[in-house]
């Protein structure tokens, strides 16, 4: 299975978690690290390189930090831009069918914020539900996400303990649909 996961991260330099999971799961065979806001400082998308890169690939992962209860916007862009109609959509439209698409988020919040007695009001499948749909729309199998919450607090054994856990999850070639 060759893994492609698109780091969408706007200052991944800076980033401990995110950085940190890229590298990790970069180490290993068949995955393909495309690191979306350093390849478009300029947000210019090369849609075509973008659409073979996805067409090369049998599971997509994307990966990013949960910001306002959604995606960065590169990545919003990057939807309208390369999941386009009449290639990842429409009547005839098939290269992504049958793909596997995992989300690997990572939240500032804890776990217990993401529930509807929680801060946050709402759980994480259910604020995650617009790329579900995406999915669905693509045809692609919606894998149940991956979430680290609570980064600022996450120690350094943690952080090493969570980039395995990463990788372990994202290339689990049994991993289970979300329902």
């Amino acid at each position: 299975m060759k893994t492609l996961v698109l780091v969408f991260h706007p200052d991944l330099a800076s980033s401990r978690i995110n950085r940190h999971m890229a590298e990790e799961i970069e180490k290993q065979e068949n995955v393909t690290v495309h690191r979306v806001y350093e390849a478009y400082p300029n947000e210019q998308i090369d849609v075509a390189a973008e659409q073979q890169l996805l067409e090369q690939h049998d599971r997509i992962v994307l990966q990013f930090p949960f910001y306002w209860y959604s995606t960065p916007s590169l990545l919003k862009k990057w939807e309208d831009a390369v999941l386009a109609y009449g290639w990842a959509y429409g009547s005839s439209s098939d290269k992504l069918h049958g793909k596997d698409l995992l989300v690997a988020v990572t939240t500032a919040g804890v776990q217990e914020g993401y529930s509807p007695s929680g801060m946050n009001k709402y759980t994480m499948v259910e604020l995650l539900r617009p790329i579900q749909a995406t999915s669905n729309l693509i045809g692609t199998r919606y894998l149940t996400p991956y979430t680290v919450h609570g980064v600022r607090k996450i120690s350094d054994e943690q952080l090493e303990q969570t980039a395995k856990d990463y990788v372990a999850y994202a290339l689990n070639s049994y991993l289970a649909l979300q329902a």
